[in-house]
């Protein structure tokens, strides 16, 4: 069975499932069936080589989310030491960032796979003597490592090693078109029901002024039109420091973008592609803010916390196949409190990273909700990554 058929990893339907044991363990335990069913394929191998100089060697990944489990939920939640202090640096994403990853000695795949499971142990343990609390950790190490399972994904995809039937190919299905959205305000962020992350907080008012929002994510098929018509040698449409960028590293369309369902989203696509695609339409990239309030555009009592399976939010259609780029630098809300950790998003605000919304087909709509915020750096395209465009109103 592909990976992506194993969605038995409930989204939350209340805040009273946060505190539930019962709940969270079965979250847990689902978790950790579809991250070992997605590597079940590969080879040792493959499992310890470095396959892109970018992106970790998947075992690293492994015993990772083991580490962060068992310092969450063990450690700080339940107050035992660390199963293996030895390890907390080496698995530590800040301390032993990607580069030196692959240069240093690693348990094997074997190894981690048993790290994994004496965590697992521990973790149900300190669930059953202590309970879960108000759920908030315990929560945050699920999508932690639902996360990671599409982290590795990215790394699979550059070294052609993803499961059978991944990825999925889904064109549109409705008419394409523009919805005008009028100017207003409107509450964006997570309210205080559900689960969020610190850089979804708080919920406070916004306002936008009159825009267009394109229904569909740019198709593989409007992009080939763009990359042989001009597109990665028109110098007007490119900003700076993408076309440096683009010239210095010889970009042209990524293969995938000429493979599969031609009405299927573009993917792997950086930021400052999708900037110079939307100048070549005479449109732009929309503020998060805009993409926010399109996706959550007369929702009514939908809520926003959950993602529709059809792939249609609030006025946009096909949300969830790929990531959407925006025009937005990554920061904080007003009154923005870092929680539980400064390591998971404040240390990346600032004018370096583009934020991303609406998740792609290898993101858990556990993790995917109206509000969570995805960000990397504009040159990158081992993202599941593509764009929908804007205009002004």
């Amino acid at each position: 069975m592909p990976a992506t058929a194993s969605r038995d990893i409930a989204v939350l339907k209340d805040a009273a499932e946060l505190s539930s044991s019962e709940h969270v363990l079965a979250a847990l335990r689902a978790t950790r069936r579809r991250t070992l069913e997605l590597i079940a394929h590969l080879s040792t191998n493959d499992m310890e080589r470095v396959l892109s100089p970018i992106m970790s060697p998947l075992v690293w990944d492994l015993a990772h989310i083991a580490a962060y489990e068992d310092l969450w939920l063990v450690h700080r939640h339940a107050g035992l030491d660390l199963l293996r202090a030895d390890l907390a640096e080496l698995y530590d994403a800040f301390e032993t960032p990607r580069q030196k990853r692959g240069e240093i000695e690693l348990l094997d795949t074997a190894q981690a796979r048993v790290y994994m499971e004496e965590v697992s142990e521990r973790s149900a343990a300190a669930i059953e003597a202590h309970g879960v609390g108000e759920g908030f950790v315990h929560e945050m190490v699920v999508r932690h490592e639902l996360q990671h399972t599409e982290t590795m994904r990215q790394t699979m995809a550059l070294a052609g090693l993803l499961p059978a039937g991944e990825p999925p190919q889904t064109p549109a299905t409705t008419a394409e078109g523009w919805i005008e959205i009028p100017a207003g305000t409107f509450q964006m962020g997570a309210g205080a029901e559900v689960f969020a992350y610190d850089n979804e907080r708080p919920r406070h008012t916004a306002h936008t002024g009159a825009f267009q929002i394109a229904r569909h994510p740019v198709s593989k098929a409007s992009w080939m039109s763009f990359s042989e018509g001009g597109g990665y040698e028109r110098r007007e449409w490119w900003s700076d420091e993408g076309w440096a960028w683009k010239e210095e590293y010889d970009i042209t369309h990524h293969p995938d973008a000429a493979t599969g369902d031609s009405q299927a989203p573009v993917c792997h696509v950086s930021w400052f592609e999708a900037d110079a695609f939307a100048r070549a339409h005479e449109a732009r990239l929309p503020t998060e803010t805009e993409w926010e309030r399109a996706a959550t555009w007369e929702q009514g009592t939908k809520g926003t916390n959950g993602a529709d399976p059809t792939g249609n939010r609030g006025a946009l259609a096909g949300i969830g196949q790929v990531w959407e780029w925006t025009a937005s630098h990554l920061g904080g809300y007003p009154g923005f409190r870092a929680y539980p950790y400064r390591e998971y998003s404040e240390v990346f605000f600032g004018p370096d990273y583009r934020v991303l919304r609406g998740g792609s087909w290898a993101t858990h709509p556990r993790v995917a909700t109206t509000t969570f915020r995805n960000w990397d750096l504009p040159q990158r395209r081992q993202i599941f990554a593509g764009l929908r465009l804007t205009k002004d109103g």
